[in-house]
């Protein structure tokens, strides 16, 4: 890595949880944490729709796995709106596996990402360029 290339800013995710049959948010985690020229930390609250501007005025991206959405469409439903009301990037990470996502997420995304642990990192730092 070029010294010019280094980013050493933090990125404050919202990452979707909930309901896991498939460990989707263990593989995902495991991705980031992998890509040790990447900073990140997660902020998690007990309700998306009731937290408020000091929450999320100091988030940079929200990351919603498109595979939990099935099993925890309300809770994810509720932090794409909390998302889009706070003007933060949602980056959309296909089920593992598949090509497809809801069409629902698709449109409200700034980008779609796989599982590669580079392009998920630069879905991350280029979101807000895209949005």
């Amino acid at each position: 890595m070029f010294e010019e290339d280094k980013d050493d800013k933090i990125y404050n995710l919202i990452i979707s949880n909930g309901i896991d049959k498939t460990g989707e948010y263990r593989q995902f985690t495991q991705k980031l944490f992998e890509k040790v020229d990447f900073l990140w930390k997660e902020s998690i609250t007990g309700s998306y729709a009731t937290a408020g501007d000091e929450f999320y005025n100091k988030i940079d991206r929200v990351i919603i796995l498109a595979g939990l959405y099935k099993d925890n469409k309300e809770q994810i439903d509720e932090l794409v709106e909390a998302a889009e009301k706070y003007d933060i990037p949602i980056v959309l990470v296909r089920p593992y596996g598949l090509e497809e996502v809801p069409e629902e997420l698709e449109e409200k995304a700034a980008t779609i990402v796989g599982w590669n642990g580079n392009c998920i990192v630069d879905s991350i730092k280029n979101s807000d360029e895209l949005n």
